[in-house]
């Protein structure tokens, strides 16, 4: 029987280095962002089509493993571009629902900050522009951070589903055991253990995230300070 699962989530939120773990098992899919064309030319495929009934047939092939599990990552704004066109989530046969968020908003948002400046969205790939603190930048990628994870629980809340919860900091610390989590929420094989010599991405939290954190929290940390909605 062919099922799968999505991770929805948001950028900077650990979901490639989940999505690795998943794969390298064997037998939980190939979680990808399937519904982003260009990144999948870049990193995988150069034929990568942007034509959505092509996506979901990729989806449930080069997303899939042998026991017919199929997995997949979404972000807040590919659901908007998607749910344009389909209603995907009906699309895609024996669905369940992932919610990955990241306990730390603050070092997410200084995540997706550093990842604007140098476009080195992951650990394997070189940066092409230099880090710089940027306030205004931060406080920007904060808010979206924060609007992001509302919006899919917006998305949980009207809707009615029920996702398994899952944070990047315990899959960090136990990483076997969020994946067992998921198998067994997923339905898959007992014996999905993780095969660590297939982990290509690394942490790329470092000395420098860390200083950008206390400089902005020491410039923006009041607590009188009144926040936009």
């Amino acid at each position: 029987m062919i099922r799968g699962y999505v991770i929805c989530t948001a950028p900077r939120s650990g979901s490639n280095f989940l999505c690795e773990l998943l794969s390298s098992t064997g037998v939980l899919g190939n979680p990808r962002e399937y519904f982003n064309g260009p990144g999948r030319r870049v990193h995988d495929d150069p034929t990568y089509p942007d034509d959505p009934a092509a996506q979901f047939r990729r989806i449930l092939t080069m997303g899939a493993t042998p026991n017919g599990i199929y997995g997949l990552k979404v972000f807040p704004d590919q659901h908007d571009m998607i749910a344009g066109t389909c209603a995907w989530t009906k699309l895609l046969p024996g669905l369940k629902f992932i919610a990955l968020e990241r306990r730390d908003i603050l070092g997410q948002a200084l995540s997706l900050v550093r990842v604007l400046q140098t476009g080195q969205y992951r650990s394997t790939v070189p940066p092409i522009n230099r880090e710089s603190y940027n306030p205004a930048l931060i406080r920007a990628s904060l808010y979206k951070v924060i609007k992001d994870r509302a919006r899919w629980s917006l998305f949980f809340a009207r809707t009615g589903i029920e996702p398994l919860p899952v944070v990047y900091e315990d899959v960090a610390e136990n990483p076997q055991t969020e994946v067992d989590r998921i198998a067994a929420f997923v339905g898959g094989s007992a014996s999905a253990i993780i095969r660590p010599e297939l982990i290509g991405v690394k942490v790329q939290r470092d000395a420098v995230l860390e200083e950008w954190r206390i400089r902005f929290r020491a410039e923006n940390g009041s607590a009188e300070t009144i926040d936009p909605a």
